[in-house]
């Protein structure tokens, strides 16, 4: 759906007789929009808006976000009724394709990945040219970028039915480089793929599963990592989504367009969150320190950050963190876990921000971040694949924003402006070099 025009602003130079009239563009839900395209032919100007944080880069119709009343939709569904409801392959579904699947298309694209999950082999070597303690999203990075050596001859991004088949290698194989990545840090033989599981049980049969022993599912986590996946599968125009479509303008692989949105999720302002708040928690030590780091926390003075509370989106509570938080009980219940010490802090945290002035005033409600760190701990991954499972939930939401933008005709190769700091033009003079 296009958006449509709402009104017009006139924009008027101060000290000159030039002004333009600025189209107001509307969207299904949100703000509007002052079309600012002809700004600079007209006024001979650009805007400046650091980290792009009241810019529109695009027409989307994927996600939607109300921070300020705590909404998430895609495509329009509430994010609460599709994890309670859904598995995470009708939401990718979703999400490519803008509508649920039927029975028989929900089999189809069931099929499709299932069909795409094994690696090549000769892609299996490359694991072999990391070091052993190399970080797994340098892994992923590597191997997913080299993905565009395996599928590009014959990969034409103009042609529907290629990108089709491009998204499902990509949803089906991000979790074996995965998993692959976890046991290649930890010496384990590699787990191929099973075709006879679901999407998130055999996301963690690779995961875990070894040769020796039969693995068997737990369909309470199973059920846990596939509301995580669908929790994390988008979140509009966020820096690692912005990335892959900057990196998609240009008409790169789509598989190198991946691979720089998970260099851009590597970041701990970005997926590397529920990772800060296990080393936060790891940092007070015990439930008996928190008042004393809650204090430095409200000490104008102090540098100490708070993580896993509040969001720069999200102005109310994050509506994946109630769905979460469910979870979180459901997972610490099913394991049986009371007394581990993080946990145990993690617990105590929540009761102090959802009851304390400081915390209720600012809004500084526990995020997703927060208690998807906690299930992840209690699941037995390390902290340093929480990132990773990111990358893997993620991974559908970047795929249909790069194909929402190769099948817009409106869109441009990413070219962002700046304001020139240095210095002004100046004659060279040649250094006399005889001595």
């Amino acid at each position: 759906m296009s958006s449509k025009a709402t009104g017009s602003i006139t924009v008027t130079m101060e000290g000159s007789n030039k002004s333009t009239t600025l189209p107001l563009l509307g969207g299904t839900l949100g703000p509007q929009v002052a079309d600012i395209r002809k700004l600079y032919n007209e006024l001979g100007i650009f805007t400046y808006d650091p980290g792009y944080g009241a810019t529109a880069s695009c027409e989307s119709t994927i996600t939607y976000i109300d921070g300020d009343a705590g909404v998430l939709l895609y495509r329009g569904y509430p994010i609460e009724q599709l994890a309670e409801k859904s598995s995470f392959l009708e939401v990718a579904y979703l999400l490519l394709n803008g509508e649920l699947p039927n029975k028989a298309q929900y089999a189809d694209f069931d099929k499709g990945v299932t069909r795409h999950t094994m690696l090549h082999e000769q892609l299996r070597r490359f694991f072999d040219g990391f070091r052993r303690d190399a970080h797994p999203m340098a892994v992923m990075c590597g191997v997913v970028g080299a993905m565009a050596a395996f599928y590009h001859d014959n990969l034409d991004i103009n042609d529907p039915e290629q990108r089709r088949i491009a998204a499902f290698r990509l949803i089906a194989k991000v979790p074996t480089i995965a998993a692959w990545a976890y046991k290649y840090s930890i010496g384990q033989p590699f787990m191929y793929p099973r075709n006879d599981l679901g999407y998130a049980e055999n996301f963690l049969y690779m995961l875990n599963g070894v040769p020796a022993e039969e693995y068997v599912n737990n369909p309470i986590l199973s059920r846990a990592m596939d509301r995580i996946l669908i929790l994390h599968a988008d979140h509009e125009q966020n820096a690692s989504t912005s990335t892959v479509r900057l990196a998609g303008s240009t008409g790169a692989n789509p598989f190198a367009c991946i691979a720089a949105g998970i260099a851009a999720l590597w970041g701990p302002a970005h997926g590397g969150a529920n990772e800060a708040v296990l080393k936060m928690l790891a940092e007070i030590g015990k439930p008996e320190n928190i008042p004393a780091f809650i204090s430095e926390v409200k000490d104008k003075n102090s540098h100490t950050k708070l993580m896993g509370f509040g969001h720069r989106v999200y102005k109310n509570f994050d509506p994946r963190a109630k769905i979460m938080k469910e979870t979180c009980h459901e997972v610490l219940a099913e394991l049986g876990i009371k007394d581990e010490p993080l946990l145990d802090m993690a617990i105590e945290m929540e009761r102090i921000a959802l009851t304390d002035e400081y915390f209720v005033s600012r809004k500084l409600y526990p995020n997703v971040d927060f208690y998807s760190g906690i299930i992840l701990k209690a699941m037995g991954i390390p902290t340093s694949m929480f990132t990773v499972l990111f990358a893997v939930a993620r991974t559908v939401g970047w795929v249909s924003q790069w194909k929402e933008l190769i099948e817009d005709p409106s869109q441009r190769i990413g070219r962002p402006r700046q304001i020139y700091t240095g210095a002004a033009a100046r004659d060279f003079v040649a250094i006399d070099k005889r001595g």
